[in-house]
């Protein structure tokens, strides 16, 4: 399990044990839990090949921050963080002769394969990222292991002193007197827990598909409405005008350019997607209720350096 320390790798670790498997766990730093310290971003195939040995699956749920903006070019970065982990854990696995294998990605793979139109691998280096390391994790495991790739949108939870990374100012933003004012569109959402169920439910069956995961489809006023309600400040969610989140999205591209950075998720094009309904179909109908009850029930910490991953408006 590497991540088994964050977020969503925690509740996989904790899923895997009631079913009676036994785990070891891989993080970049050593706390409870930790069995392996490695920095998995730079690590070798011939330095993963050890800790492998003798396992029948593995889980990757490193996370990854698209937000914060980095000096052009930002593409370099973002592979050697994102797709190239994979890519030799991957080879390792295969080597090793492992026989299943889970990656958590983002729902940003699954509305590019719906609407290709959108060409949000070209617009934003985040999601190319995110194609190439599904692409090259499973060309990197060949045919005899199968590589399950879980799209998740926005995931609540806890796990001890983890959080999503986004609950944090969030969770500021509903305990304050500030007025809430949000785009139309919203998001998917789902649960740590429920991430951990079917992380291991594909593990155990071998499966090598794409699995988007959401439980309920929220606007982004129901979900903001139900965080302050969560945190005894419920009130009115007001409507933002189209017009200024587009100017304000664009701002912050420029601001960005002048200052030759990039961030994963280009604000040029970001109002797009906060102005669109990224729901997912299907959707198992389990409440949030009460994992968005355990994110804010206490004022956010920040998280980790290797926690859930990409669980933001971004994907």
């Amino acid at each position: 399990m590497v991540g088994g320390t964050g977020l969503i790798g925690a509740h996989v670790v904790d899923v895997l044990g009631e079913r009676g498997h036994a785990v070891t766990t891989v993080a970049r730093t050593a706390r409870v839990g930790v069995d392996h310290v490695l920095d998995i971003e730079s690590a070798s195939v011939d330095e993963l090949r050890p800790l492998l040995a003798g396992l029948d699956g593995v889980v990757f749920a490193a996370r990854t921050d698209e937000q914060t903006p980095l000096p052009k070019p930002i593409y370099p970065a973002f592979r050697a963080d994102i797709v190239e982990p994979v890519v030799r854990l991957f080879t390792a696995a295969r080597l090793e002769g492992l026989t299943r294998g889970v990656v958590m990605g983002s729902y940003y793979t699954y509305f590019d394969r719906l609407h290709p139109q959108w060409r949000l691998p070209d617009r934003h280096t985040y999601i190319r990222c995110r194609v190439e390391q599904a692409a090259e994790g499973r060309a990197a495991a060949g045919p005899d292991l199968p590589v399950a790739v879980l799209e998740l949108p926005f995931v609540f939870g806890r796990a001890g002193d983890r959080l999503p990374n986004w609950a944090g100012p969030l969770d500021g933003w509903a305990r304050s007197r500030a007025p809430l004012a949000v785009p139309v569109g919203g998001t998917a959402a789902t649960s740590a827990r429920n991430v951990a169920e079917v992380a291991v439910d594909a593990l155990e069956r071998a499966g090598g598909e794409d699995i988007p995961v959401a439980d309920e489809n929220l606007t982004w006023a129901e979900m903001m409405a139900r965080i302050a309600a969560a945190v005894g400040r419920g009130r009115r969610v007001r409507r933002l005008p189209t017009s200024v989140v587009r100017v304000a999205t664009r701002l912050g591209g420029l601001q960005q350019a002048l200052g030759r950075k990039e961030s994963g998720i280009n604000p040029a094009h970001f109002a797009d997607l906060l102005l669109t309904p990224l729901f997912l179909e299907s959707p198992t109908g389990r409440s949030l209720d009460q994992a968005i009850r355990e994110t804010f029930a206490e004022v956010a910490a920040a998280p980790d350096d290797v926690s859930d991953t990409s669980v933001n408006v971004s994907g």
